[in-house]
C-alpha cells in the first residue's frame, strides 16, 4: 500500500502542471510523462533519489493548490493559525510527499499498469472524480481515484483516494491526533525534520 500511496500521489503532485486539459486526460498525460522520466533514468534514480526530487520541486510543485490541501489536512487546528504558519505546514507536507513520490513511483514497471475507467454520474462543472485501476505485480488491481476542484479556470487535485482510502483524511486524522497531543509547533518541526512518519490505515475513509 505505502508504494502504491507513492504513485498515486505522484501523479497528484504532477498532474496540476497540465492546466489547460479536463481531468480525466490529465491524468493519462501525467502518468505517461512520469513513466517516461523512470524509464529515462531508473538506474540513476535508484542509487540516489535525490534528483528526481529535485525534478519534482523544480517544475511540479509551483503548480499545486497545497494550501488547499493543506488547509484541509489541518482541518479545525489551522482555525486561528497565522498565515505563515499554515505556509510552512503546507511546504513541509508537499516535501513529504515529494520523498512518497520518489519512493513509490521506482515501484512500477510501465504505464500499462495505470487504466482510466469511465465517468461516473455526479461529476459537476466545479467538482469531478477521476477513477482509475492499478495492475499490480501481485496480479490484483487497486482503484486509485484522483478528487479534482475547479478554480481560477482551472482543474486542481486536491485529494487521492487509493481503495476507498483518503489521502486528505489520513494526514488529517494523523496529525490531527499529533496537534492534540503535542501542539502545532512541534508536529510542524518533527514534519519538517522528517522525523513524522504518516502510514495509511484501513479506517481512514474519506470524509
Amino acid at each position: 500500500m505505502k508504494y502504491l500511496l507513492g504513485l498515486a500521489l505522484g501523479i497528484f503532485l504532477a498532474s496540476v502542471a497540465v492546466a489547460s486539459e479536463e481531468p480525466a486526460a490529465i491524468v493519462r498525460t501525467t502518468s505517461d510523462r512520469l513513466f517516461e522520466l523512470i524509464d529515462a533514468n531508473r538506474a540513476t534514480y535508484q542509487v540516489d533519489p535525490t534528483p528526481l526530487q529535485q525534478e519534482v520541486r523544480k517544475n511540479l510543485l509551483p503548480n499545486i493548490d497545497s494550501l488547499y490541501s493543506a488547509r484541509l489536512v489541518l482541518g479545525q487546528y489551522g482555525r486561528g493559525l497565522p498565515a505563515e504558519k499554515v505556509t510552512a505546514f503546507s511546504d513541509a507536507l508537499s516535501d513529504l510527499l515529494v520523498r512518497r513520490y520518489s519512493e513509490g513511483l521506482l515501484k512500477f514497471k510501465n504505464r500499462d499498469q495505470v487504466e482510466i475507467l469511465p465517468e461516473q454520474a455526479g461529476n459537476t462543472d466545479r467538482m469531478t472524480r477521476v477513477r482509475t485501476k492499478v495492475h499490480l505485480d501481485s496480479g490484483s488491481d487497486a482503484a486509485v481515484d484522483y478528487v479534482f476542484h475547479k478554480r481560477d479556470d482551472r482543474w486542481w487535485v486536491f485529494d487521492v483516494i487509493i481503495e476507498g482510502i483518503s489521502y486528505v483524511a489520513t494526514f488529517r486524522n494523523q496529525i490531527g491526533e499529533e496537534i492534540r497531543r503535542d501542539g502545532f509547533d512541534k508536529v510542524l518541526n518533527r514534519l519538517q525534520s522528517g522525523e513524522l512518519q504518516i502510514e495509511v490505515k484501513a479506517d481512514d475513509k474519506p470524509a
